[in-house]
């Protein structure tokens, strides 16, 4: 894995995430409160893009078949799915939000 500049903070907020892709790979970049998390952008379901889910608070729920992840670990909270997102390291720099992907 290598860190990789994503976007700058005023492109996220808590409740309109960022989706971004590396290679093939397809990510989700939330805001909870003032920390930031990247996760897999796909449910583990189904495919769904989480960063086209509903946001609450520090969840996320599929648009399409309402899963439920807790955004700060990935782990998955209800069905249909039964598997976690997989999250991935974030960091700042100045304005600068880059993930370890």
């Amino acid at each position: 894995m290598a860190w990789q500049k994503i976007t700058t903070r005023d492109r996220v907020s808590s409740d309109t995430p960022f989706a971004f892709t590396v290679g093939e790979r397809n990510f989700a970049l939330f805001q909870v409160e003032s920390s930031y998390y990247a996760l897999d952008n796909v449910c583990p379901h189904a495919f769904a893009l989480m960063s086209d889910g509903f946001v609450e608070g520090d969840t996320v729920e599929c648009p399409l078949h309402g899963a439920l992840f807790h955004i700060p670990t990935g782990r998955c909270l209800g069905p249909p799915a039964d598997a976690d997102l997989r999250s991935y390291p974030v960091r700042l720099e100045d304005e600068q939000i880059l993930v370890d992907v």
